[in-house]
C-alpha cells in the first residue's frame, strides 16, 4: 500500500520542493511533482535556477516518450496523463489543492501543505480522503525546522 505522508507548515513550498527533489536525487529516487500548471511552471522555472553548482534534471509531459523515460523529475499536473504510461517513479509529491488521480500506484506519496488557510483546509479534505481509505497517514510539522526556512 502506498506510504503517505504530510509535510505540514511548509513556509515556501518551491523552495522546499526544490531541497526535497535535490535530497531525492541523491537518494536514485525517481519523483513524479504534481500540482495546477501555474504552480508547475514556477517549479520548472526555479528548478533551472535554484543552484548555481548543479542542476536538478526535469521535464513536463510534452517530452518525448524516452525522455520522460529516463528523467528522474516529472512534473505533471496529472500522474495518470497518458503520456506518463510506462514511467516509473516511485514517489509522487503533490503541490495542488486536491487528490492527484492515480496516486495509488506510487510506493510513497508526498502532501505538501503551506500555512495558508486555504491550503491547509484543503488538506484537512485531502486527509480525511485517504484516512477513510485505509492509508496510514505520516505527519511532519516543518513549523520549527531549518530545512523550511
Amino acid at each position: 500500500m502506498t506510504e503517505v505522508e504530510f509535510h505540514f507548515n511548509v513556509g515556501d513550498k518551491l523552495g522546499y520542493s526544490c531541497r526535497l527533489l535535490r535530497k531525492a536525487r541523491a537518494g536514485g529516487a525517481k519523483v513524479m511533482v504534481t500540482a495546477e500548471a501555474n504552480l508547475l511552471a514556477q517549479l520548472d522555472q526555479m528548478l533551472w535556477t535554484f543552484s548555481s553548482t548543479e542542476f536538478l534534471p526535469h521535464c513536463r509531459n510534452d517530452a518525448d516518450p524516452a525522455t520522460l523515460a529516463a528523467t528522474p523529475v516529472l512534473l505533471a499536473t496529472s500522474p495518470s496523463d497518458p503520456a506518463f504510461q510506462g514511467c516509473l517513479h516511485g514517489v509522487l509529491v503533490n503541490l495542488g489543492q486536491g487528490v492527484p488521480e492515480g496516486f495509488e500506484r506510487f510506493e510513497r506519496f508526498i502532501e505538501l501543505v503551506g500555512s495558508a488557510e486555504d491550503d491547509r483546509r484543503s488538506a484537512r479534505q485531502r486527509w480525511k480522503y485517504y484516512k477513510d481509505r485505509g492509508y496510514a497517514l505520516k505527519k511532519f510539522d516543518l513549523s520549527s525546522t531549518d530545512e523550511n526556512a
